[in-house]
């Protein structure tokens, strides 16, 4: 069966007066996702499925009009609820992530609990794998979040949630491939950006 890539947005236009939901990719995000649609790393990619999020939707038809293929959204991938608090400065929202992470079974000022985004994008991605290409040359690019990201990536290898597997830095645009058949890691995060050889680093 194919892989799954699982690729967080790049960078976004932060503005508190916009629900997060809604925040466009930046013209530097826009430029990272195009860069990387047109990477090797992607020609193995068959089909895209994204968030609902505006910055998703934007990442998956960057890459969609690149390889010629019309993104399906699943409500399931978006990012962990946060509506409760909405926009926080950067070291409020740090620290509230930090909360977020190291108590799962809570909820914290409101938010998603951890352990119950972590259900529902293992959901949304059982959901995906149901009708993956049979090819295993072949990935499936999902386009989602950071948070739910490392949430996924702690189910996948099998660990307890920990933001010590959120992915690296603060502006997105990684990701991480991984089996359709059984979930198996093939690597954790990597940036969606050109490494110095020139070409996307994979393997």
């Amino acid at each position: 069966m194919a892989d799954i890539l699982f690729i967080t947005h790049p960078d976004v236009i932060v503005d508190p007066a916009i629900p997060v939901p809604d925040w466009r990719l930046s013209v530097q995000g826009r430029q990272r996702m195009a860069a990387f649609a047109d990477s090797p790393v992607a020609d193995a990619i068959r089909s895209i499925v994204c968030s609902e999020e505006r910055k998703a939707v934007e990442s998956a038809e960057i890459l969609g009009n690149r390889r010629l293929l019309t993104p399906v959204k699943l409500a399931d991938l978006g990012e962990n609820d946060r509506s409760a608090t909405g926009f926080l400065p950067s070291t409020e929202f740090e620290e509230t992530a930090d909360l977020f992470f190291a108590n799962p079974t809570h909820s914290v000022r409101g938010w998603e609990r951890a352990i119950d985004a972590q259900q529902r994008i293992g959901a949304a991605i059982d959901h995906i794998r149901v009708s993956a290409p049979t090819d295993p040359s072949t990935a499936i690019a999902v386009i989602a979040h950071g948070a739910v990201g490392a949430l996924l990536l702690c189910r996948l290898k099998n660990v307890s949630i920990d933001r010590t597997w959120d992915q690296p830095g603060s502006t997105g645009g990684h990701y991480f491939r991984f089996a359709c058949k059984d979930l198996s890691l093939k690597h954790a995060w990597r940036p969606i950006d050109l490494a110095p050889s020139g070409r996307i680093e994979d393997g």
